[in-house]
C-alpha cells in the first residue's frame, strides 16, 4: 500500500513517498519545493487527526482490544469530520 510520510521515513522503501531534504550548503529546487509542500499539504489532515485522537482521554486510558480501538477510532474521526 503507497503511503505519504515525513522526511524522517527516507529510505524506508519504494511504496513510501517522502519530500526531499535540503543537500548540504545547497538549496531546494523550485520544483522540489513545489513537491515538498503538496505532499505536506496531502498529510496535514492525517496529521491533525492523528493529534486529535492522541488528545482523547479515552484512547490514553483504554484497556480494549486494539480490534476495538480501530472502531473507536474510526467512530471519533468521524464525529471530528461532522464538527
Amino acid at each position: 500500500i503507497p503511503a505519504l510520510a515525513d522526511r524522517a521515513y527516507q529510505g524506508a522503501g519504494p511504496w513510501v513517498t517522502t519530500g526531499r531534504k535540503r543537500p548540504p550548503g545547497r538549496e531546494l529546487t523550485p520544483t522540489r519545493r513545489t513537491v515538498n509542500r503538496a505532499l505536506s499539504q496531502a498529510r496535514a489532515p492525517v496529521e491533525r487527526g492523528m493529534a486529535i485522537l492522541k488528545s482523547w482521554r479515552v484512547f490514553r486510558k483504554a484497556r480494549v482490544s486494539p480490534n476495538r480501538m480501530t472502531s473507536i477510532a474510526a467512530a471519533v474521526l468521524t464525529l471530528e469530520r461532522q464538527r
